[in-house]
């Protein structure tokens, strides 16, 4: 997701904050003082346990997790893959809150210590005390709120496990994401009508993530069974490295192609020049300048025969509109974000016929 960065990296997975936090951060603390942005602090490193429990729980079925990143209404763990069974979903979703509960019975077995015990009553000061009650109800308050039977809450993801068995994945997660739709809505409404931003907020990023999710499951299955060589271009033009931006300003003017990959004198390849590194290079240096000085390098290059997700994840974290396709060193093909969604519309116009 844009507007993040990382942090810290911990047993393979970044930790990674959206600036929306840390705007959060400095709005709290502004108005309550450092205690209070402590509080917040706290808050989200317990959201942070929450996170790792569904990670941990998802590394026992093989699945890695890329980065977890915090956002204002709590963290979001970035699965490679999906989990190949509705039981495996629903063990994943669940150790998330487990470890919730588990910090929030912490919490109440020391504040319970503290009025119980003389000693404890001295150690704990007043101030100190009214801070672990309040992050002990705010965990309460997250554990509640993250089972509601909505998307991207973890009880949406226990409830798409749960539907997943009669009605397939698909129409599952349009179920959970259709229910997570109309909280955000409710919430919204709530806090429009309240004055509460921070709940408007919430309920923004609420509809966003059910809409995400419930995308990327029909697109998963829209491409179910495809190999890079079934959706990439074929039909394309490359650009030596020699030659100049108006060279490669005729080539995009003259046809429907806006990447192209550059080779050097014996056809291998050397980078991408995309439409932005064109239009940037020309601003900069001028039509005499030669691609070489305004292409894309270190492009990795994906095989015909990668299946169509992991083809989808490597351009997105490629964060460029196409890639090259290379076949025992021979460039075959340009895979393009704007073909694999020519392709998805027609297949799912041809499953609805």
């Amino acid at each position: 997701m844009g507007w993040s960065f990382r942090i810290a990296r911990i047993g393979g997975t970044d930790v990674k904050v959206h600036v929306t936090f840390l705007l959060l951060l400095g709005f709290y603390a502004l108005r309550g003082g450092a205690v209070v942005a402590l509080l917040i602090l706290a808050i989200f490193g317990c959201v942070l346990l929450h996170e790792f429990g569904h990670i941990m729980m998802a590394r026992r079925f093989g699945i890695r997790t890329p980065d977890v990143l915090l956002l204002p209404i709590g963290g979001l763990a970035r699965l490679e893959r999906m989990p190949e069974e509705p039981r495996q979903e629903l063990l994943i979703a669940i150790a998330g809150p487990a470890v919730t509960l588990a910090i929030a019975l912490l919490l109440y077995a020391v504040l319970a210590a503290g009025e119980g015990a003389p000693a404890l009553r001295t150690l704990y000061s007043a101030p100190t005390t009214s801070f672990v009650a309040e992050l002990y109800r705010i965990n309460v308050v997250l554990l509640v709120f993250n089972l509601i039977p909505a998307f991207p809450m973890d009880g949406g993801r226990v409830l798409r496990a749960l539907l997943s068995r009669r009605v397939g994945p698909v129409r599952a997660t349009r179920i959970a994401a259709g229910i997570g739709q109309a909280a955000a809505f409710g919430l919204g409404f709530l806090g429009i009508s309240t004055g509460n931003l921070i709940l408007v907020l919430i309920a923004f990023f609420i509809f966003l993530g059910a809409g995400a999710e419930a995308t990327a499951v029909e697109t998963k299955a829209a491409g179910a069974g495809i190999r890079v060589r079934e959706m990439m271009v074929t039909d394309f033009r490359t650009l030596p490295v020699h030659a100049t931006l108006a060279d490669a300003a005729a080539l995009l003017l003259a046809g429907e192609q806006r990447e192209f990959p550059v080779v050097d004198n014996v056809g291998t390849l050397e980078g991408l020049l995309t439409r932005d590194n064109l239009i940037q290079g020309l601003s900069a240096r001028g039509p005499g300048a030669i691609v070489d000085q305004a292409m894309t390098r270190g492009i990795a290059a994906i095989s015909p025969d990668l299946d169509f997700a992991s083809a989808l994840e490597r351009l997105r974290e490629s964060r460029l509109p196409a890639l090259p396709v290379v076949d025992g060193g021979r460039l075959v093909g340009l895979l393009t974000t704007e073909n694999i969604n020519d392709l998805l519309l027609v297949r799912r116009a041809t499953r609805g016929r």
